[in-house]
């Protein structure tokens, strides 16, 4: 059952998926149409999950579900997941990898490997005030309060002197 993102409790777990590229104006009105529909008929043996999403910078498809209602199942995750496998397909877009960073750049989205943020850190072309997004967070609370963060204050720290 799609309901509104910001209707849903903030203990909603959350999973967020960073896109190594910016879509395109045409490609989010059809990743909308087709979330709508894959969020509409979500269940989880045969139970509606209460779930909605919101779509951030253009490149970022945050998925929350309110577990008081259904709770995921493995079956559920993997209708997830499949679903975003075939998003990456139809956009020829990463959606994946957790193996990359996304950062602030004024107000550029920028998007690095791991690899080349640790080597962009160790140069200080990123510093413990860079503005990371913490795609690790569970839930809406902790998306609203410690996604989008200084380096500092997240996992991007450990490479950051």
């Amino acid at each position: 059952m799609l309901v509104d993102f910001n209707t849903l409790p903030e203990d909603s777990r959350v999973w967020i998926y960073q896109a190594n590229r910016t879509f395109t104006d045409e490609e989010l009105a059809e990743i909308k149409e087709r979330l709508d529909t894959f969020i509409g008929n979500w269940t989880a043996h045969g139970s509606d999950l209460q779930a909605g999403y919101t779509i951030k910078y253009k490149r970022f498809i945050v998925l929350a579900l309110n577990q008081n209602v259904n709770k995921a199942t493995g079956c559920s995750i993997d209708a997830s997941v499949n679903f975003i496998q075939e998003l990456e397909n139809a956009y020829d877009v990463d959606l994946m990898d957790k193996m990359n960073v996304s950062y602030k750049q004024g107000d550029f989205v920028a998007y690095k490997s791991l690899t080349d943020f640790k080597q962009m850190a160790k140069d200080r072309a990123v510093s413990k005030n860079t503005i990371v997004f913490n795609n690790l967070v569970h839930n809406i609370a902790e998306f609203n309060e410690f996604w989008e963060v200084p380096a500092s204050e997240s996992w991007h720290a450990r490479f950051i002197k």
